[in-house]
């Protein structure tokens, strides 16, 4: 609202304001009146911080109003070293302390609830020992190289109990193939005597993916059931784009780590990973996988890798050959072929004593073309074959002792000499890897070595500058076997049982 103090001057503010107003020139001045006495008061700080602003003004007064406060406090107390009497009150009796001893703290530590029905009285008898438990159940875990009885063992399970049910477990399956970190479900029931162990009332295991057993107390003896575990084997299939990385895509679409990791190495054997794949290319893959019905799902080796070009498709399938035949296995394609490539390994563990090319001999004395390498290794130590063969010599060959030649077909042989004994005979086929002899000192030899020559078309030639691809391709009823098996897996569906 308005006030009306002079005719034709209006000043703002309410009823209860309080102003003076000074006529001049222009609108009216309007001057605010001097504060009061309560307001100086409050605007004072009268408990400064007594730790700054030492000896100043502020400080004295706040000095003079703890000093205040403290001979308040002295004279509004009943005086040093006496006491405040108060009220005791009379002692409970009867009903009042049954009802407050049922709710005091010896009750509660005993296990009661509050309440006085949770109370003891002097009618209770304490008991000389608790009494156990009718049945406890508790779990055990095999651990890495542990025994089935030993674990039941430390369960509390007794000895002839653990021997017992470890005894029809290994009718179901071989307690070496249980698996570290199984875990197994046991029931204890009630003893007779605290000084024995209980008796094992039921057991309950999975023993492998596709089997769970139960072992139960009937009468006085334990009896096992098997619990068969329905298992789907129907393969994982995977595709996706390459993108900006193979792995990076393969792990985004569901593979795990250790199946990439296959796949990559597969394809790097026909072709550069870095080079020859393109972000538009599409992978395909197929795992091994086991659904159990319990709902587990459990992945196994990879066995098929695909890589989509669009002008061309490579497809490879693992074939390890069927179950009881010799086949070593390895990735091979759509039309059964595989080709392996690599430098000749070593064919004993030892140490290069001399290399090929022109030397001194050690016996003769003079310079002549060591035609070979020598290796140096113990006495008795295995000779591998470097490649796949057959036995054309086995016997004796003037200075180089016992020796042993192979021929590995293409125009391409090895020879093995100083051998202490054979391993194979002349005529006989071996595989890349078989031992076909034993170090030794025979022949022009100063100690224990093999001698180890190469051939190409009759020449000899630097062992360690040989390279070699073999291809190898199926037929007959492995090929018609490989077939069936790329069928089977191009005709799995992409994520059907995921």
């Amino acid at each position: 609202m308005f006030l009306r103090n002079e005719p034709g001057l209006e000043l703002a503010g309410g009823t209860t304001a309080r102003s003076f107003v000074r006529p001049g020139f222009g609108r009216a001045a309007v001057v605010a009146p001097p504060p009061s006495l309560f307001d100086t008061l409050a605007r004072i700080d009268w408990t400064p911080d007594l730790g700054t602003q030492i000896g100043s003004r502020d400080w004295w007064r706040g000095l003079a109003t703890c000093t205040a406060l403290c001979a308040v406090a002295y004279m509004l107390s009943p005086g040093v070293g006496r006491t405040v009497v108060g009220a005791v009150p009379a002692p409970l009796q009867g009903r009042e302390w049954d009802e407050a001893r049922a709710q005091g703290i010896a009750p509660l530590a005993w296990g009661a609830d509050t309440g006085k029905r949770m109370a003891a009285n002097d009618l209770v008898a304490p008991l000389a020992e608790a009494p156990e438990r009718p049945t406890i159940e508790l779990s055990a875990t095999m651990g890495d190289g542990d025994r089935f009885a030993s674990v039941l063992e430390r369960a509390g399970v007794g000895d002839t109990d653990a021997n017992r049910a470890a005894d029809l477990v290994s009718q179901a399956v071989a307690l070496g193939d249980i698996a570290s970190g199984t875990r197994i479900n046991l029931t204890l029931g009630r003893r007779a005597d605290k000084r024995v162990a209980r008796p094992l009332e039921s057991l309950a295991l999975r023993a492998r993916f596709d089997l769970a057993l139960a072992i139960d107390r009937a009468g006085s003896g334990l009896v096992m059931a098997r619990q068969p575990i329905a298992i789907d084997n129907t393969p994982l299939r995977i595709q996706g784009l390459v993108g900006s990385s193979l792995y990076r895509s393969a792990r985004a679409a569901g593979a795990p780590p250790r199946v990439v990791e296959s796949y990559i190495k597969a394809l790097a054997t026909k072709l550069s990973i870095g080079r020859d794949i393109a972000a538009a290319d599409s992978f395909d893959l197929i795992v091994e996988q086991q659904r159990a019905a319990t709902g587990e799902v459990r992945l196994g080796k990879l066995v098929f890798a695909g890589i989509d070009q669009g002008a061309k498709k490579l497809q490879l399938v693992k074939w390890d050959g069927p179950a009881g035949t010799s086949d070593n296995g390895g990735w091979y394609d759509a039309n059964g072929q595989t080709e392996r490539r690599g430098f000749m390994g070593m064919p004993v563990a030892g140490h290069i004593t001399s290399t090929f090319g022109m030397r001194l001999h050690p016996l003769l004395g003079f310079m002549r073309m060591h035609k070979g390498m020598d290796i140096g290794a113990a006495y008795g130590a295995p000779i591998y074959a470097v490649l796949d063969g057959v036995v054309q010599l086995a016997g004796r060959a003037g200075g180089y002792g016992n020796f042993i030649k192979l021929a590995h077909g293409g125009g391409l042989a090895s020879g093995y000499g100083h051998m202490s004994r054979f391993a194979v005979r002349q005529g006989q086929r071996v595989s890349r890897g078989q031992v076909i002899g034993y170090v030794g000192s025979t022949g022009m030899s100063t100690g224990p070595h093999l001698h180890w020559e190469v051939w190409k078309n009759g020449q000899a030639i630097n062992p360690r500058s040989i390279s070699f691809a073999a291809v190898s391709a199926l037929s007959g009823e492995k090929l018609r076997a490989f077939k069936a098996r790329v069928a089977h897996l191009l005709a799995v569906k992409v994520g059907a049982t995921r």
